[in-house]
């Protein structure tokens, strides 16, 4: 005859499991997940080259807006407005 779980470790193998996540959940120095992509990673995806074309075309129409020369294309705006609702 074979006797398996002889003594008190085999009792209640659930609490164990349960003394690890809770020493694990209040051990110190425990920090928040945290993710950043390098400036090599963004040049690869462009976002910088759009970031630069982008920044010069918001000062080129802040100087027409300064100036008072900046003029609104009603039927564009309207145009684009229900192109933007329709999809």
């Amino acid at each position: 005859m074979k006797i398996n779980n002889f003594g008190t470790q085999g009792v209640n193998p659930y609490k164990r499991q349960m003394n690890k996540i809770d020493n694990i959940s209040k051990s110190p120095g425990k920090t928040a997940d945290k993710v950043e992509i390098s400036s090599a990673a963004k040049e690869l995806q462009g976002v910088s080259q759009l970031g630069k074309e982008r920044q010069a075309k918001i000062d080129q129409l802040k100087i027409q807006v300064e100036n008072g020369t900046y003029k609104v294309d009603a039927k564009e705006t309207a145009k684009n407005m229900v192109n933007f609702f329709k999809k």
